[in-house]
């Protein structure tokens, strides 16, 4: 097992100065600090004697996800992990990350600054930095929504999206819909591939034929309602399935201005079962996640990781709330849809 005299002679500098650098110490600058973390994490440096007050230590780190307020996405994925960690023992941390601090240090190197024994991942693009680093990272890390090949040390849960889409398809299918559309987010989104994969999957199961015309995708809600949805409605689907609830609810509203009712011209189901989801108008069918149970499944599998029970893939099952948003399919078409004013920019 490496030790501080190896960081040492690796830099050439004093054991004492590697450990006021592990340890934040005021008269080090933050230069040193960061080569010496580096080289620690280089050649598999482990802390064996840590301080009581940081020898149980996780962090859930964010980025792109709301979670403070009751209500926002990520509140009850934070509470559901904090409510397995604390009474075992665990002190949590939820850690903001951006973009340019995960270029500023590792992943390794900032879970071994802060002592943390593994983290929760929420919110990251495929495109982020860390995404990179965590497919070599010694540091066990558990990932929503988001998926690492071949490193035992990092995990993934989420939803079924297989079984989600296929109760979603099935249930527009017993309605008498074939004509169905799909909008989704940007496919730098390891979900957002793995939503639009389903979906093509669950219509190929029921004998539907996907046209290219009836698919959009984009980071942007608004890119969806004003170049997408328009192309979808004259192509005469009679139901559009979306990635997510925000989406679905801002389709609902464009199909409205545009002069297209829902349900009675088109039908739309949405994905999350945010909060919001049963009073828009009308109530949006939609794919529930449970997101305080994907708190607990964050932590099991993070706990199991560090316990050296290498656990993949931890998915929920999936379940379809069907509300009033669908209806059985139209039997006349849509005329041509108003074009609708531009709108503010808001990620999928």
């Amino acid at each position: 097992m490496p030790t501080i005299n190896d960081i040492a002679d690796k830099l050439g500098i004093s054991k004492g100065t590697v450990s006021k650098a592990l340890n934040g110490a005021d008269d080090v600058s933050e230069t040193l600090r960061k080569k010496v973390l580096e080289t620690a994490v280089e050649i598999g440096y482990e802390r064996n004697r840590v301080r009581k007050d940081t020898a149980n230590r996780l962090c859930i780190i964010v980025e792109n996800i709301h979670h403070e307020d009751p209500g926002d996405f990520g509140h009850d994925i934070v509470m559901g992990f904090k409510k397995l960690a604390v009474p075992a023992g665990w002190e949590v941390d939820v850690v903001a990350i951006t973009e340019e601090r995960q270029k500023e240090i590792s992943y390794d190197a900032f879970m071994l600054s802060h002592e943390y024994k593994g983290a929760f991942i929420i919110g990251m693009s495929l495109l982020d930095p860390w995404m990179e680093e965590l497919k070599t990272a010694r540091t066990p890390a558990v990932l929503y929504d988001n998926y690492i090949q071949e490193n035992p040390r990092v995990g993934y849960i989420g939803v079924d999206n297989e079984e989600a889409y296929m109760m979603a398809i099935r249930h527009l299918y017993g309605l008498g819909h074939t004509q169905i559309g799909y909008l989704g987010g940007d496919m730098d989104s390891f979900v957002s591939r793995k939503r639009h994969d389903a979906f093509l999957g669950a219509m190929d199961a029921h004998g539907l034929t996907v046209k290219q015309n009836r698919i959009g995708c984009s980071y942007f809600i608004s890119e969806c309602t004003q170049k997408y949805l328009p192309r979808l409605l004259n192509s005469q689907v009679t139901a559009i399935v979306c990635a997510t609830d925000l989406l679905a609810q801002a389709v609902i509203v464009s199909c409205m201005d545009m002069g297209c009712r829902v349900p009675e011209d088109v039908s739309i189901i949405g994905f999350d079962d945010a909060p919001f989801a049963a009073y828009t108008s009308p109530a949006l069918t939609t794919i529930r996640q449970n997101q305080e149970a994907l708190g607990r499944c964050g932590f099991y599998a993070l706990n199991s990781l560090i316990s050296r029970t290498y656990i993949g893939t931890l998915l929920l099952r999936a379940e379809l709330i069907t509300r009033a948003s669908t209806a059985s399919a139209r039997r006349g078409k849509l005329t041509t849809p108003r074009k609708i004013p531009n709108s503010r920019q808001t990620p999928v």
